[in-house]
């Protein structure tokens, strides 16, 4: 106990030498704080670019006519007019393209929307390119250009490429973004422009060329690297030869004895190969070589029980992952249908189970019933391959339709979705989409039976009413019906034939 208290007093801190580390890591600090800089510096240009670019957008789309060019664009995007295009751009013959819009009354107006692009173009020295194109929604990659500046030929007016900024032309304002591609370093924002009936026709692009800011960024980032780095160097070099004599060498000698801790599971501690050094120091690290020799030595005399209670833990914790992934490939099994891959049944009973508690405290929603029509046909005619087709590509059309909603697979040839948020506020809307896209896939004689999708439909919403979920879903049940009956009638077929 006496040389314990004596070897105390003797000690010196470790905590001086710590305090010349942390001065040394000040000067470090310098790398960080150049690079914060830089960050802050490139953010703010960044920022001032975006807006800059953003509010050209804008501005110029509040110049266009959005009827005009919804006009044009259902226009160029026809077949016969594709045809046009290529020969044109095969020939480089811009008459035909100015010929053809003057045939269908759109050349004046045209003419106009491109001369005005080409003044706000001219007159803004910032702006690199300036054009209307229409963006590829989310099921299309490719963009259609409406109109250019008069640096690209006339027939670029219904071109296409990819969208290689992966931007979906159904939202308005695009938040603008800086990319790098084969036209270089360049700042992009789309605003929107909408029709008189405020449907959004095709957006206002703005790019600003950014090559020689960021040639300049790169420069002055390098000069900064360059820089820290040889101070850096210098530092380094001064701290590791202190922290090797003060700290290096001393731990080596501890984690080389270390390494040879091997428990043989008896108390002979030599055996074990528990540490046993003369360390010199009489500071921390000495400290920190008792703890550790006191910890071997504790291992030591309870390996036996440690083994033993480790192999239980890791057996009961395999038992228990066994049956998670179990229980987990069950429950994905019961809630999610293998050849639609929408909710089944089970689903939708455990999700209208959670509606009726609070039925009239939710929010607004409406259910639509819909019955695939003719499956039992396709199956008897062409196979189950093809009926399994024919149902996934009608669940298709359902949920591409109801991208807000959930959708379940109640029967064999039945789907339910409930219609909530967006898709609830748009439902009539959504009625109507449905209806016209299984009419155009129905009326698609050139393809294959089970490729022509056909489904009858209703919908009902929650009224005030309605005490539980499942009368709502009654009178959707029995609109689906109807439309079904007068589907059937409309084709001079048996009202019950699948």
């Amino acid at each position: 106990m006496h040389e314990n208290v004596t070897h105390r007093k003797k000690r010196t801190s470790i905590g001086h030498r710590v305090y010349a580390f942390i001065s040394i890591a000040v000067f470090l600090a310098s790398f960080g704080a150049s690079f914060i800089a830089y960050r802050v510096h490139r953010g703010q240009i960044d920022t001032y670019f975006k807006n800059q670019s953003l509010s050209n957008a804008v501005n110029f789309a509040s110049f266009v006519d959005g009827d005009f060019l919804k006009e044009l664009h259902d226009v160029v995007v026809t077949d016969e007019y594709m045809q046009l295009r290529d020969l044109a751009e095969e020939t480089d013959n811009e008459e035909l393209i100015r010929d053809y819009l003057k045939e269908h009354g759109l050349w004046e107006r045209y003419d106009e929307t491109r001369a005005l692009l080409i003044r706000y173009l001219r007159n803004m020295s910032d702006i690199e390119y300036l054009y209307i194109m229409k963006l590829g929604d989310a099921g299309s990659n490719m963009d259609v250009y409406l109109i250019d500046d008069d640096d690209n030929p006339l027939y670029v007016t219904g071109s296409t490429e990819e969208d290689y900024l992966a931007i979906d032309g159904t939202t308005g304002i695009v938040p603008p973004t800086i990319s790098h591609s084969e036209w270089g370093w360049l700042c992009s924002s789309y605003a929107p422009v909408y029709d008189s009936n405020g449907d959004l026709v095709c957006h206002i692009g703005c790019d600003i060329n950014m090559n020689d800011l960021m040639a300049s960024q790169e420069r002055a980032l390098l000069y900064d690297v360059l820089g820290s780095l040889i101070f850096t160097v210098l530092v380094t070099i001064l701290a590791i030869h202190c922290t090797k004599q003060a700290l290096i060498k001393p731990l080596d000698k501890i984690t080389d004895n270390m390494s040879r801790f091997s428990p043989t599971g008896d108390s002979d501690y030599e055996k074990s190969g528990v540490i046993d050094l003369k360390i010199r120091n009489n500071d921390e690290i000495r400290d920190i070589y008792l703890a550790i020799q006191s910890m071997q030595k504790r291992i030591v005399d309870y390996i036996n029980d440690i083994v033993v209670i480790q192999a239980e833990k890791e057996s009961a914790e395999k038992d228990v992952r066994l049956k998670e992934k179990e229980i987990g490939k069950i429950s994905k099994d019961a809630y999610r249908d293998a050849l639609t891959h929408v909710g089944t049944k089970i689903a939708y009973t455990r999700k209208t189970a959670e509606m009726n508690e609070n039925l009239h405290s939710e929010s607004k929603f409406a259910l639509v019933m819909v019955d695939v029509n003719f499956l039992k046909t396709i199956n008897d005619q062409y196979g189950h391959a093809a009926g399994d087709s024919y149902l996934s590509g009608c669940c298709s059309v359902i949920c591409n339709i109801y991208k807000h909603s959930s959708v379940f697979r109640v029967g064999g040839d039945e789907f339910v979705v409930i219609v909530t948020g967006e898709d609830y506020r748009n439902r009539n809307k959504r009625i109507r989409q449905m209806h016209n896209s299984f009419d155009r896939s129905y009326k698609r004689t050139d393809t294959d039976p089970w490729l022509r999708y056909s489904a009858a439909f209703g919908m009902a919403e929650l009224s005030s009413d309605d005490r539980t979920i499942e009368s709502v879903y009654e009178r959707a049940d029995k609109e689906m019906y109807r439309q079904k009956a007068e589907f059937k009638k409309s084709l001079g077929l048996d009202p019950e034939a699948r």
